[in-house]
């Protein structure tokens, strides 16, 4: 039985990276697309709990594709307890996002979520992201064979394995792996006011990034031209601040 693979992402189902990422990985595996009916950046790991999804079947697509009126956590969500896969996925695969997702962007990123909903469940899971200026097919071919290796590896002891994944702009000089970096935006609100002199906010500041020189880091590799491959974690415990935290709750008895 060939690998089954589903496929979710933040762009929509109408994306061109998602589009292209399932053409890809259909030749090394059977592949399930359930995404977004709507775009949905930044919406991290949100899940749509007090309404319904609206679920529909897409025709036109190289491969079984569903869209989910929700977040893409939502849509890996019902891709893994709905009747839309035959099976338990082997591999759960998020993107390719238009746009980066390096250092502390995974914690708002949706294709990250995606990708972390599928670890959460127990499945090996992979976030693909693309700077501008990428070239779309070299990245899928890329992503293929990433994907390809994840399914023939043997998965490590503990919790399982999540991927995040981001391709250059320009030629891909090859892989690295390493940690996180750490990205500097331009931060602030712009403020607008309605005729009626009521007060809105468009967070986010101007949208210039730009991040230091850190060895070793997913934001070092692309600007080698390389892709860069960081290996996240959903643990979120810090044990370096577990003195702060005990200072901070003070003195009590032990249970």
């Amino acid at each position: 039985m060939r690998p089954l693979i589903l496929v979710s992402n933040d762009d929509s189902y109408r994306a061109a990276g998602i589009r292209a990422l399932a053409s890809a990985l259909t030749s090394i595996a059977d592949v399930v697309v359930v995404a977004p009916a709507h775009e949905q950046s930044a919406q991290s790991h949100a899940l749509s709990l007090h309404r319904a999804i609206a679920v529909r079947e897409i025709k036109d697509a190289p491969c079984p594709m569903y869209s989910a009126d929700g977040t893409p956590a939502d849509s890996v969500y019902i891709g893994l307890f709905s009747d839309l896969l035959p099976r338990r996925p082997d591999l759960v695969a998020s993107g390719i996002n238009h746009g980066a997702n390096l250092a502390q962007d995974i914690h708002y990123s949706g294709t990250v979520g995606a990708a972390r909903e599928g670890a959460l469940r127990g499945i090996p899971s992979i976030a693909f992201s693309m700077l501008p200026g990428g070239n779309l097919e070299a990245c899928a071919d890329v992503a293929r064979d990433i994907a390809l290796r994840a399914l023939q590896s043997e998965r490590p002891a503990g919790q399982a394995p999540l991927l995040n994944v981001n391709f250059p702009a320009g030629d891909i000089q090859g892989v690295r792996v390493g940690r996180l970096g750490h990205r500097q935006y331009d931060e602030g609100v712009a403020e607008i006011r309605d005729p009626r002199g009521r007060r809105y906010v468009f967070i986010g500041g101007p949208g210039g990034v730009s991040h230091p020189p850190i060895a070793g880091s997913d934001t070092e590799a692309v600007d080698a031209g390389y892709v860069s491959l960081t290996p996240i974690t959903r643990d979120h415990d810090s044990p370096d601040h577990f003195g702060y935290a005990a200072f901070v709750a003070g003195p009590r008895e032990d249970a």
